[in-house]
């Protein structure tokens, strides 16, 4: 596919993926400030928490309190993730209506994920389906696409699999597929989403693609969903994350690594990079040791280099 289409949208997810793998808390003040201040870039999607056993992931404790007390522009489209009906409840019941559920494809990582089978959580899903109300968008993320921790690559096939599974029984829904380990190459990448999008995506069936850095092919794998029709993309304020039931994988692709590259191949994403790297700074400051990505270490004045007429106008 050409690269005519001029528009990617970025989904945030610095305050859900990017925040869960820090050990100290992050204390809400500071959670909101960053949350806030990525409000203000222009983002029209942000996956601000998830609902999980605190236990499991202390950091998301106190995501009740994030989405009260979050002031966030009236357009925002907030997501919550959820790996279970437990999860999706509590999301519905603190007024969520996007929903981002997650499903392994690998058995090994589901189980260290969410501690049941493939199986299980796709029973879970469908019966939490079937009860939902028109007005919940869910979007079924597929982990460990193209490789899992303890299995390695991760078989097309199985990956059709499961996508085709959640269609049987889902009329409408976005599909991220998951670069979970930040293992995959381009070509493969390129490869899995040409073979999916041509197969399943309609009016009512959309891909987007979940990337991490930990090998340097965080933008090269976004830009390859792009060329094969994928227009949903996430990416964390300064490289945060990370899974932490996948031992070895780093942060997810800068979100200001990914704005960057978009609109310098002239497809338009909509942030502000000024703002977005000044929330990349705040962001940073939660976990300086794992913070990645490459465009806050080159001068600002050089990054903003004949950009801002792309990126101006954002609304405060």
């Amino acid at each position: 596919m050409s690269l005519a289409a001029p528009e990617v949208t970025i989904v945030e997810v610095a305050p859900r993926d990017g925040f869960q793998v820090v050990k100290p808390f992050i204390p809400t003040v500071q959670k909101l400030a960053i949350i806030e201040a990525l409000a203000n870039c222009g983002f029209t999607r942000m996956e601000i928490g998830a609902f999980v056993a605190p236990k499991a992931i202390p950091q998301m404790a106190d995501i009740g309190d994030i989405l009260k007390a979050a002031k966030l522009p009236a357009s925002m489209r907030v997501q919550a993730l959820v790996p279970n009906r437990r999860g999706l409840d509590a999301a519905l019941a603190a007024g969520v209506r996007d929903i981002g559920w997650v499903i392994s494809v690998s058995e090994s990582h589901n189980q260290n994920n969410v501690r049941r089978s493939v199986d299980e959580s796709f029973r879970d899903l469908e019966a939490a389906w079937r009860e939902l109300k028109p007005d919940v968008f869910l979007r079924f993320n597929l982990a460990t696409s193209f490789d899992c921790p303890f299995e390695g690559r991760t078989p097309e096939a199985k990956v059709l699999d499961g996508i085709e599974r959640v269609l049987g029984f889902v009329e409408a829904t976005e599909i991220a597929i998951c670069d979970t380990t930040g293992r995959a190459a381009p070509d493969h990448v390129g490869a899995l989403f040409e073979t999916a999008v041509k197969r399943y995506a309609n009016d009512k069936i959309t891909f987007a693609f979940h990337g991490h850095d930990t090998y340097n092919l965080g933008v090269a794998n976004a830009i390859a969903a792009y060329q094969a029709g994928v227009r949903v993309m996430d990416g964390a304020a300064a490289g945060l994350g990370g899974c932490p039931f996948a031992p070895g994988a780093s942060g997810n692709t800068a979100s200001e690594d990914l704005v960057f590259a978009f609109e310098h191949m002239g497809i338009k994403t909509g942030i502000d990079m000024d703002r977005l790297l000044a929330a990349a700074d705040l962001a940073q400051a939660v976990a300086p040791e794992q913070a990645a990505g490459r465009i806050r270490t080159v001068p600002r004045k050089r990054v903003l280099a004949g950009f801002g007429a792309q990126t101006k106008g954002i609304a405060a």
